[in-house]
């Protein structure tokens, strides 16, 4: 048995890029920035950004094109694929985040915020993405 899950919460770094594939089937793109902040045993303050390239399919990337935009903060839910790809004879690795579920996190446009009100969300789940990457079996000795 193995394990593929990514759990997320960050802030978007741009705008998504929203494509409609072949019979209609959309495809959002978007980077995501996680920070941890953290203090040295010297007690310096330290604060490290990762960035992740999030792709979300069909249903759930309507709802990205509708609603999600650069500053936008996120919780997401996926798995973590490796492509490859040729640019100009050169192989080059593209590490993504698949996301199945994606929760908007935060006040909605125009909404003030309010002292002890809870935060709006709205939870989505992805249906049926395709898997272009991953063979039947795995071939890995553990």
């Amino acid at each position: 048995m193995s394990v593929n899950k990514v759990i997320l919460v960050g802030n978007v770094g741009r705008d998504p890029e929203i494509r409609h594939l072949d019979k209609g089937v959309a495809v959002a793109r978007f980077s995501l920035a996680t920070t941890e902040n953290y203090t040295s045993k010297t007690g310096e303050k330290v604060s490290n950004t990762e960035w992740h390239n999030v792709v979300a399919w069909r249903g759930l990337a309507e709802v990205v094109e509708k609603y999600v935009k650069k500053g936008s903060q996120l919780y997401i839910e996926g798995r973590l694929r490796t492509r490859d790809y040729d640019k100009d004879g050169v192989k080059h690795y593209a590490t993504e985040i698949n996301a199945d579920t994606m929760q908007l996190l935060g006040r909605r446009e125009g909404q003030t915020e309010t002292v002890g009100q809870p935060m709006q969300t709205e939870s989505v789940q992805s249906v049926n993405e395709p898997d272009f990457s991953q063979p039947e079996e795995d071939d890995l000795p553990f």
